[in-house]
């Protein structure tokens, strides 16, 4: 019954249109002060010791560091770089967008940021060259959304912190999906130029690749700065968020020189206004677990599940299309926040891998969001 009123009261609140953050946290105070007893103090504790954890350091960080490869010049070197390598097949710039979303997204961990850097930029291109507006959004958009997936990844760390997962293993286990996802966008994109006849640029010549190569050098090196660091253990995944901040401040005003200092506190107030949206979102999910923990709520679904003998496929099944549908509402930082803590018990009780049940949640917000 008392998941029933939060669930409830959570829908109600959020179909007023009022913002996720705000109504989490207002179920979670509804709740308490109307049908439980649980002492303020608990509830304080938890606000505080739920978002004192080390890797909620790394969102900001990545977001900083996001901010200044976009407004630095290192997105139109990487698209420069892709054009040349990719820019001669069918549907040249389609495929040079897959490629630099790619290759942003393993320095961003935002999709919307690397829909925004590339986008702002190939958009136009594409249309001055002959492609339907709709066909190039729509290339844009899928391959931007690989974002989420390729690490680093924002919303990996929101479920690490959900769950207390490794962040270094969600990393190294978005690496093959999202190389995956990407070869199949790019022959998707090169089948349906090719079928439709969409324009391809003259081919580089090998001179033309290295100077690309060469121009964007400095943004690639980010790549294996981070993820090398990650995985040689150099560094934590917040201490590499860190490092990827610093890195990109410092090409971004001083080797490629696209922003002067004088621009650096307008990235740094956008980076804190997104940063400190996140972790109000963070704070009230928090509450928000805490009170579904306290009322037992993910252990009685588990055993709810596991009674009605659902297995752990069609327990997959389930949750795909569950997320499939929350991501054509909910931006993915909400709904790891929201569903993870409820599906997460369950999926562990089912024997499900909790690696692969992070990069699951990832890929079908990342569909949902297309």
């Amino acid at each position: 019954m008392n998941g029933i009123i939060i669930f409830g009261v959570l829908l109600a609140l959020m179909l007023t249109g009022m913002p996720v953050s705000i109504s989490l946290g207002l179920t979670v105070l509804t709740f308490i002060f109307g049908f439980t007893h649980v002492p303020l103090e608990s509830v304080a504790l938890k606000l505080f010791t739920g978002i004192e954890k080390f890797e909620i350091m790394a969102i900001p960080f990545f977001i900083l560091a996001g901010n200044f490869l976009t407004h630095g010049g290192v997105a139109r070197r990487m698209i420069n770089f892709a054009t040349s390598m990719v820019g001669h097949w069918h549907g040249g710039l389609a495929l040079a967008g897959v490629l630099a979303c790619a290759l942003f997204a393993a320095v961003s961990g935002s999709s919307p940021a690397t829909v925004v850097a590339i986008g702002s930029i190939l958009l136009p291109a594409m249309t001055k060259a002959g492609f339907p507006n709709k066909f190039g959004a729509g290339v844009i958009t899928t391959s931007g959304a690989l974002g989420i997936l390729i690490p680093p990844s924002i919303v990996m760390v929101m479920y690490s912190v959900s769950t207390n997962t490794s962040v270094g293993a969600l990393f190294l286990a978005g690496v093959i999906p999202g190389i995956v996802l990407a070869l199949m966008l790019g022959f998707t994109t090169w089948w349906r130029a090719r079928k439709f006849g969409y324009p391809r640029q003259p081919k580089a010549t090998f001179a033309q690749r290295l100077k690309a190569l060469k121009d964007s050098f400095w943004g690639l090196l980010l790549i294996v700065v981070v993820m090398g660091g990650i995985y040689t253990g150099i560094f934590t995944p917040t201490e590499a968020a860190a490092m990827a901040a610093v890195y990109a401040f410092i090409i971004a005003v001083f080797v490629y020189k696209d922003m002067g200092l004088k621009d650096v506190p307008r990235v740094l107030l956008n980076s804190a206004n997104m940063s400190a949206m996140l972790l109000y979102i963070i704070t009230n999910a928090v509450l928000f677990s805490f009170v579904l923990a306290n009322e037992n709520i993910p252990q009685q679904l588990a055993d709810w599940l596991v009674g009605m003998g659902l297995g752990q496929i069609a327990f997959l099944l389930v949750v795909n299309i569950l997320l499939l549908v929350a991501g054509n509402f909910m931006e993915p930082s909400s709904i790891v926040l929201i569903m993870a803590p409820i599906l997460f018990p369950v999926a562990v009780k089912l024997g499900i891998d909790p690696i692969h049940f992070g990069i699951l949640i990832v890929v079908n917000m990342e569909v949902g969001m297309c």
